[in-house]
């Protein structure tokens, strides 16, 4: 009887809308390229501290982790993959489990920065025309998906800027971003701007991708106007 109940558990959440973050990471894998993986996420219950907001526990075992379900950590980063089999085992073996896209190489890389400072950035950039790829939002910080760079690209672009605050952050080679609709311990992620191709698109189906050197100054600008100069890394 345990074993009927648990099968008829399973099925429900997948009828629940929880195999939509199988779904995402599939597009991502298969359609777009992307190599991704499966989130830490977040454990089931769970209390704060007293006083403390309510928020479910990270699944990693450090009890002060800074970014509660929105990382990787079994499998590693190393273990993303673009490969459909392995993306519907990860998934249907934990399909709560955020989709965590790993940046760099051929794949996406990504700039974040506060919520706040993000609205900024896009209202002047959409006021200036200059075109905007897909933008990640939580409700705590913005990242904008960005053509892939390299070290070398990004520090010469960085040291053209007077100051670059701490609260922008660049997803290059070995970093992550996790992607809509994961549940993180900052809340709900979604899409402000949805991926959209373009004919000039290095993939066939792929999502259109910037320039980081195009949208920096702006980034930079708005980071710097965030409340408290944008010297602190707000996750």
């Amino acid at each position: 009887m345990r074993e009927i109940l648990g099968r008829r558990r399973k099925f429900q959440l997948r009828r629940g809308g929880r195999s939509a973050l199988l779904g995402a990471a599939l597009q991502c894998a298969t359609e777009w390229h992307w190599p991704v993986l499966p989130g830490v996420g977040l454990r089931s219950g769970g209390k704060a501290a007293r006083g403390a907001q309510q928020q479910r526990p990270c699944g990693c075992p450090d009890p002060d982790c800074a970014v509660p379900g929105a990382h990787p950590f079994d499998p590693g980063l190393l273990a993303a993959t673009t490969d459909a089999r392995m993306v519907r085992w990860w998934w249907t073996n934990r399909p709560d489990a955020p989709v965590v896209l790993a940046t760099g190489g051929k794949a996406p890389c990504a700039v974040s920065l506060p919520a706040v400072a993000g609205a900024r950035a896009l209202a002047e950039l959409d006021r200036t025309g200059v075109a905007v790829g897909p933008v990640v939002a939580t409700p705590t910080r913005w990242t904008l998906l960005v053509a892939p760079y390299s070290l070398p690209e990004l520090g010469e672009l960085l040291y053209a800027q007077d100051l670059v605050p701490s609260s922008l952050r660049f997803h290059g080679e070995g970093g992550y971003v996790v992607l809509p609709p994961s549940q993180t311990g900052a809340g709900k992620v979604r899409w402000e701007r949805p991926p959209a191709t373009r004919a000039s698109a290095k993939r066939a189906g792929a999502p259109w991708l910037p320039d980081v050197a195009t949208l920096v100054d702006a980034l930079v600008e708005a980071s710097a106007g965030a409340p408290g100069g944008g010297s602190r890394l707000a996750y």
